[in-house]
C-alpha cells in the first residue's frame, strides 16, 4: 500500500516509535547524519568504473535540459504529488520550467545509484543521503517561488511570511529544533487523552502499574499486562476515545494492566536491561497478587516488546514460563539482521560514540530520537511542514497520535548502551548470547503461543523483521499484518473504514511466502486478537469490585487531571532552582485547602513543604534560596499528601484523588 493510499494521518503518525538501532542516530546528532562517508566515495568510484553507461545518463539529462527550456519536455509531477498541486506549477511558464529540471535532476540521481548496483547498506545509506537532498532542494521549499506561499503573502499583506519567520526562529531556539508538527492545544492528557477509567496499584522506582477498571460485571480470567515502549509514554494506546485499545479491549472483559515508565535522569543512568527486567517482574507479581491468577499474558510494544521477550526468555531459563500464559509483541523488532533503512545507518564505530555521549549526559534524549524520526521521512514530516508552517504561516495541524509523539521521554544511558549493542550485534537470535543476572536468553524456550503484528507501511520496524519473531519463539505464532505503519498500525480501531489486516497461519515460510499466501481481512485486528486470546482463555469470573489488593492500595488514578482552578493564596514561600532559575511559589489546593509549591515537593501539616524542581535539565536539583515573603500566612494545619508539578502549579494540579504528579513519571 502506497503512502498516497494510506493517507495523510497514516504517513504521519509512521513516526511514533524508535527502531532500536535508531538510538545510534539519535545521539550523534543530523550533521554526521546526513553528512556524505564511505557509501558515498564508494558510488562515485562504481560509476567512474562504469563511464559508458554514466555518460549516457548524463547527457540524457542533458538533453531533457534542453527540452525543457525551449519548452518542448513533457516532463510533470506525479498527480499524486501534494507539493506541486497548485495550478501555477504548470500554467506558469518560469515555474513549470523550474520544477521539469528539478524532476530531470533527481530521475537521473536515481538512476545512476541504481546504475552502480552497490551492496545493500551502501544502497540504503546513499538512498537516505539522495532522499534528503532531493527533498530540500525541491523548488515547493523556497518562499514565494512556490506560488501558494506568493498567494499567501499577498493575501495576508505579508503576514503569513511573518509568523512563519516567527516560528522558524522559535523551532529553532530548541531541540528537536524540526518545525511544529502538531497543534497540541486541543489535547489534554486526562480530558480527551488518556481517559479510560483506571488506577495506580503498584509503584517502584522504575515504573508505575495502572489496573483499568472493568467495563462490566465479568471480566476474563486471565489477565493481560502490557510493556510500553521505553521512549515516549504509555498513552499511545489510550489515545482519543474510540481510537483506545485500552478501551477497547477493557469493553471486551479483559482484565488489562498497563506499565507506565518512569521518565529517567542523569541519576538513573545506570539503570538497563536488568534494571528494567526486574521491575517487569515485579509488576507481573503484582497482577498475579491483584488477580489470584497464577498466569498473566504478557504484551509488548516495540522496545518494550522486546524487554517483554527477554522478561519471557529470562522466566523461561529460571523455570518460572509457566507465569506467562501466552505473549503478545506489537511491531517489535527481535531479530535486527536486515531492519530496514536506520540498520544501514549504523556502524560500530558510530554505536560506540554514540554509548558515550549518552553515557556523558546520563541519558538520551527522546527529543533526539524525535529529530531522527523526521529526518527519516523529511518529505512528509520536515519539508511538509516547513512550507505550511513558515511559507503560509499556518498552525500544523491536531492529531492525537501526534500529540503523543510529541510528548517525548528520556531513556537511561546504559539501557541505550544495552539496546544499541543488541541491534548490532543481533544477540537475541544466539540462544545465551544475552543474560540476564547470569541466566542466558534462549528464546526458542519461550514455547507459549504467541501473537505477533506488524505493520505493512512501518520504515521503522519492518513487517519482514517483525515476522522473524515467529522463527524466534518456540510456541506456535499466530503473524498478523496490519495496514498503515507503527503506531498507526496499532491505533486502527472497528471504526476505521478502511482498517484491513492480512492473516495466514502458516509461519514456518518465509516472510515473501506468507505474503503471498496471506488472506486480506476487512476491519481491525483489534477483534482478531480478541478472538485469539477468547479462544486459548475462555473462562470468566465476576469483575473485582474495586481495584487493589491488600497491600496493594490505590496510589493514583490513571492519567487524569483534578481541573479545578486553584483558589487564590498568599505568596507564602518562594523558591529558586539553581539548575533552571525557576521560581516557584506556594499555591492553596482548592481540593484540600493545602499548600502545593513545586514538583516533588510535599505538603506537611503545620509548615511549607521543601520543594523539589524537576526542570527541563532532569537534573532534579533541589530548591535553593527559599526566602519568606512579606505577604505570610500560615499554612493550614491539614496536610494534602501529594505532589504537584512546577508547570501546572499556578493554574490546577494534579488532585490527590486523581493522578498525581510521581516525579518524572510517564504522565506527569
Amino acid at each position: 500500500m502506497t503512502e498516497e493510499e494510506l493517507g495523510p494521518e497514516a504517513v504521519l503518525a509512521d513516526r511514533a516509535e524508535p527502531l532500536d538501532s535508531l538510538l545510534v542516530q539519535a545521539a550523534l546528532g543530523p550533521v554526521r547524519r546526513l553528512a556524505p562517508d564511505g557509501s558515498v566515495a564508494r558510488l562515485v568510484q562504481r560509476l567512474a568504473g562504469r563511464p559508458v553507461g554514466t555518460g549516457r545518463r548524463l547527457v540524457r539529462l542533458g538533453a531533457e535540459s534542453l527540452r525543457i527550456a525551449v519548452g518542448a519536455s513533457e516532463l510533470a509531477a506525479s498527480p499524486r504529488d501534494r507539493r506541486f498541486e497548485e495550478p501555477g506549477w504548470s500554467d506558469n511558464p518560469a515555474l513549470k520550467r523550474t520544477l521539469q529540471l528539478y524532476l530531470a535532476t533527481h530521475r537521473t540521481a536515481q538512476e545512476l545509484l541504481a546504475d552502480a548496483d552497490l551492496e545493500w547498506r551502501d544502497h540504503a545509506r546513499v538512498s537516505f543521503l539522495l532522499e534528503n537532498l532531493a527533498q530540500a532542494l525541491a523548488p515547493s521549499n523556497l518562499p514565494l517561488l512556490n506560488p501558494a506561499s506568493a498567494k499567501a503573502a499577498i493575501d495576508t499583506g505579508g503576514l503569513s511570511l511573518l509568523r512563519g519567520g516567527s516560528q522558524l526562529v522559535k523551532d529553532l531556539a530548541a531541540p528537536p529544533r524540526v518545525p511544529q508538527m502538531v497543534d497540541e492545544s486541543p489535547f489534554e492528557v486526562g480530558r480527551n487523552i488518556a481517559v479510560t477509567p483506571g488506577s495506580v496499584v503498584f509503584r517502584n522506582d522504575v515504573l508505575e502499574l495502572i489496573q483499568y477498571h472493568p467495563d462490566g460485571s465479568e471480566v476474563y480470567e486471565v489477565p493481560l499486562l502490557i510493556v510500553p515502549p521505553t521512549i515516549n509514554k504509555y498513552y499511545a494506546i489510550d489515545l482519543s476515545p474510540g481510537r483506545s485499545l485500552v478501551e477497547h479491549s477493557v469493553g471486551h472483559g479483559r482484565q488489562l494492566f498497563v506499565i507506565s515508565w518512569r521518565n529517567p535522569d542523569a541519576r538513573h543512568a545506570d539503570w538497563g536491561f536488568e534494571t528494567y527486567i526486574d521491575a517487569i517482574l515485579e509488576a507481573l507479581a503484582a497482577v498475579e497478587r491483584i488477580t489470584g491468577i497464577t498466569q498473566t499474558v504478557l504484551g509488548g510494544i516495540c522496545s518494550g516488546g522486546i524487554l517483554a521477550a527477554i522478561t519471557a526468555g529470562y522466566l523461561a531459563g529460571t523455570g518460572g514460563l509457566g507465569r506467562v500464559a501466552a505473549m503478545c509483541l506489537a511491531v517489535t523488532v527481535i531479530d535486527s539482521s536486515r531492519a530496514g533503512t536506520t540498520g544501514a545507518l549504523v556502524s560500530r564505530r558510530a554505536a560506540e560514540a554514540a554509548k558515550a555521549t549518552s553515557r556523558r549526559q546520563g541519558y538520551l534524549d527522546g527529543r533526539a530520537l524525535a529529530e531522527v524520526f523526521a529526518w527519516l521521512r523529511p518529505g512528509d514530516l520536515i519539508w511538509n511542514y516547513w512550507v505550511n508552517n513558515y511559507l503560509l504561516g499556518k498552525r500544523p495541524p491536531a492529531f492525537d497520535i501526534l500529540f503523543w509523539n510529541a510528548d517525548t521521554t528520556r531513556m537511561t544511558a546504559q539501557l541505550h548502551a544495552d539496546f544499541v549493542d543488541l541491534s548490532l550485534d543481533n544477540l537475541l537470535t544466539t540462544p545465551g548470547a544475552v543474560s540476564i543476572h547470569g541466566v542466558p536468553i534462549d528464546l526458542g524456550a519461550v514455547d507459549v503461543d504467541s501473537y505477533v503484528l506488524a505493520g505493512i507501511a512501518d520504515h521503522l520496524t519492518p513487517w519482514q523483521s517483525c515476522y522473524s519473531t515467529t522463527q524466534l519463539l518456540g510456541g506456535q505464532s499466530r503473524f498478523v499484518l496490519s495496514s498503515s505503519g507503527h503506531i498507526a498500525a496499532l491505533v486502527n480501531p472497528p471504526s476505521n473504514p478502511r482498517a484491513s489486516f492480512q492473516v495466514n497461519p502458516d509461519t514456518s515460510v518465509s516472510a515473501d511466502e506468507w505474503l503471498a499466501g496471506a488472506e486480506t481481512r476487512q476491519g481491525s485486528w483489534w477483534n482478531d486478537v480478541s478472538e485469539w486470546l477468547d479462544d486459548r482463555f475462555p473462562a470468566r469470573r465476576p469483575a473485582p469490585s474495586a481495584p487493589g489488593a491488600p497491600g496493594l492500595p490505590v496510589l493514583a488514578a490513571a492519567g487524569h487531571l483534578c481541573l479545578r482552578p486553584l483558589r487564590r493564596a498568599r505568596l507564602t514561600w518562594a523558591t529558586t532552582c539553581e539548575t533552571c532559575s525557576a521560581t516557584a511559589v506556594a499555591k492553596r489546593c482548592a481540593a484540600s485547602h493545602s499548600w502545593a509549591i513545586g514538583s516533588g515537593s510535599r505538603c506537611v501539616a503545620g509548615r511549607a513543604p521543601v520543594p523539589r524542581c524537576w526542570c527541563a535539565t532532569g537534573s532534579g536539583q533541589a530548591w535553593t534560596s527559599s526566602t519568606r515573603s512579606s505577604r505570610t500566612s500560615t499554612p493550614p494545619s491539614r496536610s494534602c499528601g501529594s505532589t504537584y508539578p512546577v508547570w501546572v502549579a499556578p493554574v490546577r494540579h494534579w488532585c490527590p484523588t486523581a493522578s498525581p504528579a510521581w516525579p518524572g513519571s510517564s504522565v506527569g
